[in-house]
């Protein structure tokens, strides 16, 4: 699987992480999206509710896009 796929599949891990809690996130603004996702993780993982190992591969993800994002922008 290509690199980009990868990165995608890994980020609807994460977005089906976040509706397991019954979160759901759409602005509009894929880079809000993308900020307000870390910070709903953050807050799961700070309340004990998300491992740290799903913590840490949902930041690298969410870090990962945001990067992609904010290069666009450039």
């Amino acid at each position: 699987m290509p690199k980009g796929d990868a990165l995608m599949a890994n980020l609807l891990k994460v977005v089906g992480l976040l509706k397991r809690f019954g979160i759901y996130i759409y602005t509009g603004d894929r880079k809000a999206d993308l900020e307000m996702m870390q910070s709903e993780i953050k807050d799961l993982y700070d309340s004990g509710l998300v491992p740290k190992e799903e913590y840490l591969e949902a930041t690298l993800v969410l870090r990962a896009e945001l990067t992609k994002w904010k290069s666009k922008d450039s």
